[in-house]
């Protein structure tokens, strides 16, 4: 008898632990997010970095002078499936907001030159555009997966952000709000 009562607690531990451990996987699946997702999560709400870029187009391109200004800020690269998705809505909104207060800036990270050239005459891109050469702006702010966008107030704050492609009503959305402020 107590031998049998031995093997129903042994059993029962058994399966408690089995449960927990099943409960503790299920919800690790539902809670994991690719590690991506927190690009630039941090910016939000606080002062935007300031950089500089040398434009594929030969200007320097300095956030700090866009004050008063919306900034949208793509980091995007050539060889990024969905920044190839997002550039035709990235140059659409350009021309749609460029003479409204708005302004747009590329910043292509991990790429080659002739590739990013190539990439901005298939896309048709004419905003500016240019590489992290060194990798400072896009550490400072905090991209670890591309394409992530920045939506900068007038007030050079990071007022939101977006991981992953964008489009159209996502980015009229955003720069209307910002404009409306």
């Amino acid at each position: 008898m107590a031998d049998r009562r031995r093997r129903l607690i042994i059993l029962g531990l058994v399966v408690l632990a089995l449960a927990a451990l099943g409960g503790l996987l299920g919800w690790a699946v539902a809670n994991n997010a690719p590690s991506t997702a927190g690009s630039g999560a941090r910016r939000v709400g606080r002062p935007a970095p300031d950089f500089t870029i040398k434009t594929y187009d030969g200007a320097q391109f300095r956030l700090s002078e866009q004050r008063g200004k919306v900034v949208v800020i793509n980091f995007w690269a050539s060889w990024c499936i969905p920044c190839r998705d997002e550039a035709p809505f990235l140059e659409r909104a350009w021309r749609e907001y460029k003479d409204k207060g708005v302004v747009f800036v590329g910043v292509d990270i991990q790429d080659t030159e002739s590739a990013a050239r190539a990439y901005i005459k298939e896309f048709d891109i004419t905003y500016p555009n240019g590489p992290d050469v060194t990798g400072e702006t896009t550490m400072d702010y905090g991209v670890s997966g591309i394409p992530v966008t920045f939506f900068v107030d007038k007030e050079g704050r990071v007022a939101g952000r977006w991981v992953g492609p964008v489009d159209t009503k996502l980015l009229t959305g955003s720069i209307n709000d910002l404009l409306r402020k």
